[in-house]
């Protein structure tokens, strides 16, 4: 076999090496980048979905409020609502996946989420009701009466 020959399919070896680890680069770090974030109660919206093959939007629902948390190419996007502030939930089931669209009572724009399954579209609304029933409940009561020590 010619030098030459051989050389070529030497760099065409090490081409394909350098493309296939690009290419496991960028995808690990697409993965990363939707890595489920911390919380008890956390819903992440399908890769499938409309707006979220790149960066699935995510929310966590705490009894204290909601975060909507949308990863970007570098950091990411955060809003968050405290209970007191939920005025309503709406839920948009399509055929494969719902919408989810929580409203304020501060009339500020309503955050929206594309692409939950049904099952947690649906999980969401009922933490999100059953947090704010004790918010308010735990609200409601009297704070215990201080005790004033005698001098």
């Amino acid at each position: 076999m010619p030098e030459s020959t051989v050389g070529g399919d030497t760099t065409l070896w090490w081409i394909a090496f350098a493309a296939v680890v690009i290419v496991a680069l960028v995808i690990l770090f697409f993965w990363s980048k939707g890595r489920r974030i911390a919380g008890a109660h956390v819903f992440r919206a399908s890769r499938f979905s409309r707006g979220n093959f790149l960066f699935p939007t995510q929310v966590a629902v705490t009894p204290t409020g909601i975060v909507h948390f949308t990863p970007q190419l570098v950091g990411g996007r955060e809003q968050s609502i405290h209970m007191a502030h939920v005025a309503s939930v709406l839920i948009d089931r399509n055929l494969f996946f719902s919408d989810i669209m929580i409203e304020t009572s501060g009339g500020a724009s309503p955050v929206r989420c594309h692409g939950h399954r049904k099952g947690d579209a649906v999980e969401m609304k009922r933490l999100i009701e059953e947090f704010q029933s004790a918010y308010y409940r735990g609200a409601a009561t009297p704070p215990p009466a201080v005790k004033n020590p005698t001098p």
